[in-house]
């Protein structure tokens, strides 16, 4: 009961979290698009958002890499230079991080789905990440909810939108 239960609510709050990036992608107007949210262009900080959310929703760096998306995407993840020690420079269009919200939103579905008891408990595939796999989900959603809050206060700011609380699950309509 319990498991089902924990699964249940890191999907719900997944789907909140990514519902908040969808809100904050469809409504940001072009001219916001390439404004800087602390010092990376708002488009970049919601591919890094993405990216760090399929990563880690992966079982490994190696599995991450190695996924068909990715390989159907190349062009997208390049030399992968969000995982290296320098700046981030590449630029993304909407459409293309429509699709990756896609993605990671499915793909969070799917590896939470397949987690058991004794996943949840064992270790991450990722040695930088010393926790278990069910705190990795947990330090997962905080790290997709930190960036989405950089980028609702770039659109208040430059823009008076307002993007609303989604408290739990996804929302088509608001």
């Amino acid at each position: 009961m319990m498991l089902e239960t924990y699964k249940q609510l890191i999907v719900n709050q997944f789907e909140a979290a990514f519902c908040t990036l969808d809100l904050c992608l469809r409504r940001c107007p072009e001219a916001t698009w390439g404004r800087p949210v602390a010092k990376s262009p708002f488009c970049q900080v919601m591919f890094h958002t993405l990216f760090f959310a399929d990563y880690y929703l992966s079982l490994s760096e190696d599995a991450f890499r190695h996924q068909s998306f990715h390989s159907d995407h190349r062009p997208w993840f390049g030399d992968y230079e969000q995982l290296q020690d320098r700046e981030a420079t590449s630029l993304f269009e909407k459409p293309v991080l429509d699709v990756y919200l896609g993605h990671t939103r499915q793909k969070a579905k799917l590896a939470v789905a397949a987690e058991t008891s004794d996943s949840l408990a064992a270790r991450t595939g990722f040695p930088s990440r010393n926790c278990s796999r069910a705190e990795l989900y947990v330090y997962n959603l905080r790290h997709v909810y930190h960036h989405a809050a950089q980028l609702v206060l770039r659109l208040r700011l430059d823009t008076d939108i307002d993007i609303p609380w989604v408290d739990s699950g996804w929302r088509d309509t608001f």
